[in-house]
């Protein structure tokens, strides 16, 4: 071989010495819970940054990701916006980034987002405990919540972050209760602060025509919601999907149902070492 080959062949070899060395040290943050890791590793898997063992669908973690130079850090859902300025990337639910926006964080908008075939099932839910699905408290709470009011707040709002899937809304109200009855009750349910607790300011007001208060009790986490209702200390929640909720009951055998679907948040990768996704080869 002569000189000029082997400095090319030298050059070469560095190149890729140079990319795997740089690839290798790709972190991406992901939910650990069961159902949000899952979603997050198919986002990446969707956008060929990964590729996920055979058979990993709905419980799939990290141990079923297959790809070389790429580190996945499971990290507490509502934590990876406060990681990321040490990974490379997360992939994040957007309630928890309208979260950190509200807070003054400074996050650059979503490098890629989830498809709809993926975020429409996991539409959040209002839950209550099994014994009050029927009750007409329910049924107000319900009616407000799938609102033409609410709708129209959300698209007004989020902008594309978060996305109504109430197909048709009421005016409100639920022909079939008894709103004179209602007249003075209170109504207490546990909510994360964004989107849930802002779209709840909305529908407290439309509850108030009616006479019926709405007391809005705010979680910063979302490990204590259910067991709220199933204890009794809150009627309702809204705050999840119903995979979530589903985890829940088979988990700790909490009594509480989902009675209502309102909106959804698709997931996306955000950067936070990365402003791009050069780092991945995209």
């Amino acid at each position: 071989m002569n000189i000029r080959k082997l400095i090319a062949a030298l050059v070469a070899a560095l190149l890729i010495v140079t990319s795997v060395s740089a690839l290798a040290d790709i972190s991406i943050g992901v939910p650990n819970d069961t159902t949000n890791e899952a979603r997050a590793l198919q986002l990446l898997a969707d956008n060929g940054i990964i590729a996920l063992k055979e058979g990993a669908g709905e419980t799939a973690t990290k141990a079923d990701v297959v790809a070389d130079g790429i580190e996945i850090v499971e990290v507490q859902a509502d934590l990876l916006v406060n990681q990321l300025p040490d990974l490379d990337y997360a992939v994040i639910n957007s309630n928890f980034v309208l979260d950190a926006l509200d807070a003054g964080f400074e996050i650059n908008k979503a490098l890629l987002t989830e498809a709809e075939d993926k975020y429409l099932p996991r539409a959040n839910i209002i839950a209550v405990h099994s014994d009050n699905v029927d009750a007409d408290l329910t049924k107000a709470l319900v009616a407000a919540c799938r609102s033409q009011q609410v709708k129209d707040y959300i698209d007004a709002t989020y902008v594309g972050a978060v996305l109504s899937v109430v197909d048709e809304p009421t005016d409100g109200y639920d022909e079939t209760v008894d709103y004179d009855a209602l007249s003075g009750q209170k109504l207490i349910i546990a909510a994360t602060p964004a989107p849930h607790a802002q779209i709840l300011e909305v529908v407290k007001g439309i509850l108030a025509e009616k006479g019926i208060e709405l007391d809005i009790e705010v979680f910063t986490g979302y490990t204590e919601e259910n067991r709220a209702v199933d204890a009794g200390d809150a009627f309702a929640n809204y705050f999840q999907h119903q995979p979530y909720l589903d985890e829940e009951v088979a988990q700790n055998g909490y009594k509480v149902e989902s009675v209502a679907i309102i909106h959804t948040e698709p997931m996306g990768l955000y950067g936070g070492k990365q402003a791009d996704l050069a780092a991945l080869g995209k």
